[in-house]
């Protein structure tokens, strides 16, 4: 049996979204809402929607503390999904958010969503994000995801409660 030593374990959250990732979701996102990418990280992302023909609201602060646009794409630190989820159950806006596959899974998100639709769309491969350092630069990874993730949508009023994508 491996042994996996937790005091070894550093969470790293600069996990970029590639472009295909928006590109394959694009058209469950309603055209006339104003987006808020709110974990925009290196501001890829925030471009990337945008080349796509969305109205993008992105900004510098502190996601817990603030509130813009109409509904919520983004792909949030992973490290953070609980407190993010809670958050935007609190906000009550539409949201499209990235994360592993596995928290549908975890008891918060039964207890945050047991009596609401909660959605979800699932790629047809593996997301494989581009993992950067602090300071925004590119690392080089063999394999740079080795788990599944699925878009967790909330009042996107997707015609299917799990949507597969082709």
């Amino acid at each position: 049996m491996a042994s996996f030593h937790t005091k070894t374990f550093t969470k790293h959250d600069n996990y970029m979204t590639p472009k295909h990732a928006w590109e394959a979701v694009q058209q469950f996102i309603p055209k006339d809402k104003v987006i808020w990418e709110a974990f925009a990280g290196n501001g890829d992302s925030s471009k990337y929607l945008g080349e796509l023909g969305f109205n993008v609201v992105c900004k510098e602060e502190d996601f817990f503390d603030s509130d813009y646009g109409d509904i919520i794409i983004t792909n949030p630190p992973f490290s953070l999904k609980k407190e993010v989820l809670i958050k935007l159950k609190e906000l009550g806006k539409p949201f499209m958010i990235i994360c592993p596959s596995a928290m549908i899974m975890t008891q918060y998100t039964r207890k945050l969503f047991s009596k609401e639709k909660l959605q979800i769309i699932i790629p047809r491969k593996r997301i494989h994000f581009i993992k950067t350092d602090d300071d925004g630069n590119i690392l080089p990874t063999e394999n740079k995801c080795n788990f599944d993730c699925f878009y967790y949508c909330w009042k996107m009023n997707l015609e299917q409660d799990i949507v597969w994508l082709e």
